[in-house]
């Protein structure tokens, strides 16, 4: 019997480009810059905000956050921006669906306007927001100063996460296997839960946590319409303005502490289950 030897495998040289020359990464001089560069931008103005907020100790931060109208206005927050999350699944999936899928008039433009609210100064949607449903409404429909119009406003600046998190992801979905699944009888209905949802999850719960994230920070969508009532439509932005207008910059830090942590746990959640999703579908196949 002869045997057979095998030959080890080596990792993939990098690749080359044009002329024979290896692409390379950044080397300890990228490393270095980026690493500079993220804790003058992000780490250090973290640093400081989170020093601020602990000046006067655990107590006074306890103190701080659980104030009655600070408590109201993250209250608040949180719930307005966990159904502007659930507005967005919903309708950003479906535009991202007629994007893709469908072909009309106009499709080219209306796919341009998706990325609008990340171009238009927020405090421009709230005014435009307040002249539509604010007091003379052209339309008889008054909603300024309610929970409602900061959904809408929130909606409005959300809009694209969930859209272009999903459309790129549902142009590479398998169309024969949705062809096969019609041909063996599945409803429409079975196709869309068995086969389509599961290869959009990820995608659409990425969309969902960054429209989440950007909810709770949000400041000029909401400004003219929300109202700024506290325990009513006052969100945290609004609340930590309010404390630096009457001198108390240790209270504006602790609930921006509150909301940073927030999104943290948010984004960390998303990271795990996407890792989690990549390996399931690197076992899969």
């Amino acid at each position: 019997m002869t045997s057979v030897q095998v030959e080890p495998v080596s990792a993939a040289p990098p690749p080359r480009l044009a002329g024979g020359r290896r692409i390379v990464g950044g080397g300890p001089l990228g490393i270095g810059v980026a690493g500079l560069w993220l804790t003058v931008i992000v780490l250090l103005p973290l640093a400081a905000i989170t020093a601020k907020s602990f000046e006067d100790g655990w107590s006074g931060f306890a103190d701080a956050v659980t104030a009655d109208n600070a408590v109201g206005a993250i209250q608040t927050t949180v719930l307005v921006s966990v159904v502007v999350a659930l507005v967005n699944v919903v309708m950003g999936t479906l535009v991202a669906w007629v994007l893709v899928r469908d072909e009309f008039p106009g499709k080219r433009i209306v796919n341009a306007l998706i990325d609008l609210p990340f171009a238009l100064p927020t405090i421009v949607a709230s005014l435009v927001l307040l002249s539509l449903y604010g007091p003379n409404s052209p339309i008889d429909i008054e909603l300024n100063a309610t929970k409602p119009a900061l959904v809408i406003a929130l909606a409005f600046v959300t809009l694209p996460f969930v859209v272009r998190q999903v459309q790129p992801v549902l142009i590479e979905v398998d169309r024969e296997v949705e062809e096969a699944a019609a041909s063996l009888g599945a409803s429409n209905l079975t196709i869309w839960w068995r086969i389509i949802v599961p290869s959009l999850a990820p995608a659409i719960l990425t969309g969902a946590g960054l429209a989440f994230t950007r909810a709770i920070g949000e400041f000029g969508s909401v400004v003219l319409i929300g109202g700024n009532i506290p325990g009513e439509t006052q969100v945290a932005s609004q609340y930590i303005q309010q404390q630096l207008e009457v001198d108390k910059p240790i209270d504006a830090s602790a609930v921006s502490v509150v909301l940073l942590l927030i999104a943290f746990v948010v984004l960390l959640v998303l990271r795990i289950v996407g890792r989690r999703s990549a390996k399931r579908e690197g076992a899969d196949t």
